[in-house]
């Protein structure tokens, strides 16, 4: 990679129990859905931004606060904001201003390893302006404490 403290995604911290994932997993083969399938996403998603941003968690706190640990919808499409649909993935990294960019320096924001490498760049080129106007949520300490260290 292009920069030595962008890391790869490997998680080290767990946010579930097994016996969790085995739940949602039984739920899941007893009732399949789409919705049910999204959750167990979710569930692995918060569990790779968790590893990824272990140093940052300010980012853990911008993740669940922008996308709720998303990165595809019910349908299985990258995961867009509501106020603007070219906010993408976990991180909501904006394609419109981003794309270009992201893909000069080698990170498809399209995947949830690309979308939160360059999220990582970006948090070390401009701190957390690029989420300002998420900042009531994760602007907290006490809410991104209990976010990040749930």
């Amino acid at each position: 990679m292009l920069f030595s403290n962008v890391q790869p995604v490997e998680s080290q911290m767990q946010t579930t129990t097994p016996n969790q994932v085995e739940r949602a997993a039984s739920a899941s083969a007893a009732a399949p859905s789409k919705a049910k399938e999204v959750s167990l996403n979710a569930l692995s998603i918060e569990k790779e931004v968790r590893g990824y941003f272990k140093d940052t968690p300010q980012l853990v706190g911008v993740a669940w606060c922008e996308s709720r640990f998303r990165h595809t919808d019910k349908e299985g499409n990258i995961f867009r904001g509501l106020a603007n649909s070219k906010d993408i993935g976990v991180m909501q990294v904006n394609e419109a201003y981003h794309l270009e960019k992201s893909k000069s320096l080698g990170f498809d924001i399209y995947t949830v390893k690309g979308n939160m490498a360059y999220a990582k760049y970006l948090f070390e080129k401009e701190g957390l302006s690029p989420w300002n106007s998420s900042k009531a949520c994760w602007g907290s300490a006490s809410k991104n404490a209990e976010v990040a260290f749930r």
